[in-house]
């Protein structure tokens, strides 16, 4: 048996922003982090899960970790402030804020939340996630959620966007039936195998997004141990949402929308009824070059 005195801490010869391990979310949410290739939909998959989850009558709060501030936008119809500008604006006396502050109520009661991010080329996405749940402790307004949705900038490619996985019980990766998308779904399936050594994260599974068919992604899923757990097609009328600045669930009902919503509600029942953690095993850069394609 290896002995716990000799277990490599989190973050252990990396550069990476380390986590107060204090700072913990209530054992009662589901934590969900939402991760992709960067452009695959993660903000429109988010979005639109954070509602199915609120129409099937669950207390929601979407975390938005990306410094360009729109993962909840669909939901408020607007823009809101994000928490490190109004922290920058107290000079980072958290003890001024108010909740209003920082936390907005969008559709079907979802609460909304942006971190932010430092400006470019300078500080940690992990910092900013440590202070928004920090924040959100402080003034315990987790303590009532039912789900919690974290939604993450890009591919992994550091420790302090990985932070979100510190806090989450599953990880939904946003694909598409390409190489390029399904080349950073295998890097996230390493980052969540390399946190879940130190935290209680597993892999929930794939959201296979802008779509008609996924041979691909099938290919990958069978190699790896993965599985998919909705599919969308590429259907205008989520592209249309995004600019309506709504979500799917407010827009006409034609069949097409209905069949949309009818997915992601699906999706929000899968993981709310205990789903079975996936051991994923990711695959060498080369395996991937050549096990994707066609004969």
């Amino acid at each position: 048996m290896t002995s716990t005195l000799n277990k490599p801490l989190d973050g252990e010869g990396s550069v990476q922003v380390k986590q107060d391990p204090k700072i913990k979310i209530e054992e009662g949410a589901l934590v969900i982090a939402v991760y992709g290739k960067g452009g695959i939909g993660k903000s429109t998959t988010s979005s639109n899960l954070s509602a199915a989850f609120s129409k099937l009558g669950k207390k929601v709060l979407q975390i938005g970790c990306d410094p360009k501030h729109d993962s909840t936008f669909t939901l408020t119809h607007k823009m809101v402030p994000t928490v490190i500008d109004i922290l920058e604006e107290v000079d980072f006396h958290s003890e001024e804020l108010r909740p209003h502050d920082f936390m907005f109520e969008g559709y079907n009661g979802v609460m909304c939340v942006e971190s932010g991010g430092p400006p470019a080329g300078t500080g940690c996405g992990g910092y900013v996630t440590g202070q928004t749940v920090k924040l959100l402790k402080e003034h315990h307004l987790l303590e009532d959620t039912d789900v919690v949705i974290f939604d993450v900038l890009g591919d992994v490619v550091c420790g302090g966007f990985a932070a979100p996985l510190q806090h989450a019980n599953y990880c939904l990766i946003v694909t598409a039936n390409d190489f390029d998308s399904i080349f950073a779904m295998n890097r996230i399936v390493s980052a969540i195998q390399a946190k879940a050594k130190n935290y209680k994260v597993r892999l929930g599974g794939v959201v296979a997004n802008r779509s008609k068919d996924t041979d691909q992604i099938d290919k990958f899923n069978k190699k790896t141990g993965l599985r998919t757990m909705a599919h969308f097609q590429d259907v205008d009328a989520i592209r249309r949402s995004r600019l309506k600045k709504c979500t799917i669930f407010e827009m006409e009902q034609t069949d097409d929308v209905i069949s949309v919503q009818n997915e992601y509600l699906s999706l929000a029942n899968k993981l709310l009824n205990n789903v079975e953690p996936l051991e994923g095993k990711p695959l060498k850069d080369r395996e991937i070059f050549d096990l994707l394609g066609f004969d």
